[in-house]
């Protein structure tokens, strides 16, 4: 009788253990599907891959005032892509900021941040940042670069606002923009 309930005992375990595993499994793979279908956003043509590796794919925004240093505005919040040459030839691209005018003309354009205020950074796989004013930006291009024949190139853009800036610390004043990458082709993502 004792051989019986400890065998009974041990097979309602190994029964319990199974359904635990079952439902961690199955969360697993729910949670990480859900989370890349949340994350990229891709955009290709014959040329290049682009795949946005945040929720809100190519849009930028910064909607407080908070004045920093360069250095504390390299660590602010990364928006983060991959870019995939398919072509057995180097692609020549450029990536512009642009001004989102569809969401800008939901709010009062007099809370606008100026782009003198709007500092923005560039890091291209293990390459130095490179900093500029988004008003120094010229035809609105942040990078001109060269990606080799079936390469992939990871970029990460951050905005801040500048220590120098004149604007009330902590308002409610926002930029909106829009990241397009454009091939020699002149194709646009």
């Amino acid at each position: 009788m004792y051989m019986y309930q400890r065998k009974r005992e041990m097979i309602k375990n190994v029964v319990y253990i199974f359904f635990i595993l079952l439902i961690a499994v199955v969360s697993t793979n729910y949670i990480y599907y859900k989370f890349q279908g949340d994350r990229n956003i891709d955009f290709s043509s014959v040329a290049l891959d682009v795949t946005y590796h945040e929720s809100t794919g190519n849009k930028v925004f910064l909607d407080k005032v908070t004045p920093v240093t360069d250095s504390v505005g390299l660590s602010s919040k990364a928006y983060n892509m991959t870019l995939k040459n398919n072509l057995t030839e180097n692609v020549n691209y450029k990536i512009k900021i642009l001004d989102d005018t569809d969401s800008l003309s939901l709010y009062d354009s007099s809370m606008l941040i100026s782009k003198e205020d709007i500092r923005v950074s560039i890091k291209s796989d293990n390459k130095p940042n490179k900093i500029y004013s988004l008003n120094e930006l010229e035809d609105d291009i942040l990078l001109n670069d060269v990606i080799d024949a079936l390469d992939t190139k990871n970029l990460s853009i951050r905005l801040w606002i500048s220590q120098d800036s004149k604007l009330p610390m902590s308002s409610n004043m926002y930029y909106f923009g829009i990241i397009k990458i454009i091939e020699d082709d002149n194709y646009d993502y």
